[in-house]
């Protein structure tokens, strides 16, 4: 017996020599790790926007199929975070709507570590997840980015392709998108989904091009495709939410999942 035992042998993830293989130097080790732990707790972040965790209380909350924000307030009576009242958090290219995910994290962000910190760890969260900051983007565009592009990607990853918030989304060109908790989903989610947000969002886009000028030809055409995309994706989801849909999680994430299939993102 040794006390010396190498570190790539130290079997914790919060080891960076032993969660990540391969030749690499201790400062991008401690790159990686600093990446992935805040892709973690912006994970733990949506945890706490639909309820399923809470900054006042450990462990899990809302974790049985059909509870609801009153039995989140049942244990937690004086919540320092509201979880989201509907269950649907939009993920778009904007912020269209108050419940948006970007400014959901401002206020979880001040939430947890209070206002006057809010700019610098914006700043912090987006420099580890883009070192280079996409040409000089806005600490505000890189989460956003990371939330439109990358975020259900790690979560289906994180949970084995499994995922417990599923996403919503149109297509390639993300015209639309939005989360759902499936503990809290129920066979209005669907409808509501369509007409809160998504015929929403299509009568602001309609409304945004109206007010750009013949100078703004280009963005006009990108606003017509997104409408375009979400004409389609509107009727499949209204075809669908007709089916008042009902899920049984003891069947399984996967079983459960497929049945919104052409309306949710690959897993």
């Amino acid at each position: 017996m040794t006390p010396e035992v190498p570190l790539s042998e130290i079997t914790l993830t919060c080891n960076p020599f032993y969660r990540y293989k391969g030749n690499k130097s201790e400062e991008e080790l401690e790159t990686l790790l600093q990446t992935d732990t805040i892709k973690e707790f912006i994970s733990y972040s949506v945890g706490c926007m639909f309820g399923r965790y809470s900054l006042d209380k450990p462990g899990l909350i809302l974790a049985n199929q059909g509870e609801t924000i009153d039995d989140y307030l049942q244990q937690v009576p004086e919540p320092s975070f509201m979880p989201d009242d509907d269950n649907i958090i939009p993920i778009l290219e904007d912020e269209y709507f108050t419940d948006d995910i970007v400014g959901r994290f401002k206020e979880f962000l001040k939430a947890t570590f209070g206002a006057e910190s809010l700019a610098e760890n914006l700043e912090f969260i987006a420099g580890a997840l883009s070192k280079s900051k996409k040409g000089g983007a806005s600490p505000e565009k890189v989460i956003r980015d990371y939330f439109l592009k990358s975020f259900f990607k790690d979560h289906a990853k994180m949970y084995k392709k499994r995922p417990t918030y599923w996403l919503f989304t149109s297509g390639k060109g993300r015209g639309f998108n939005a989360l759902v908790y499936m503990h809290r989903y129920n066979r209005e989610t669907l409808a509501k989904l369509r007409t809160d947000y998504l015929l929403e969002l299509e009568a602001k886009l309609d409304a945004r091009i109206g007010m750009l000028g013949d100078e703004s030809a280009a963005e006009k055409g990108q606003l017509g495709k997104q409408i375009e995309e979400l004409m389609d994706y509107d009727a499949m989801l209204h075809n669908k939410s007709l089916e008042y849909i009902d899920i049984d999680l003891d069947d399984g994430v996967k079983v459960n999942y497929a049945k919104f299939e052409g309306l949710v993102g690959k897993i």
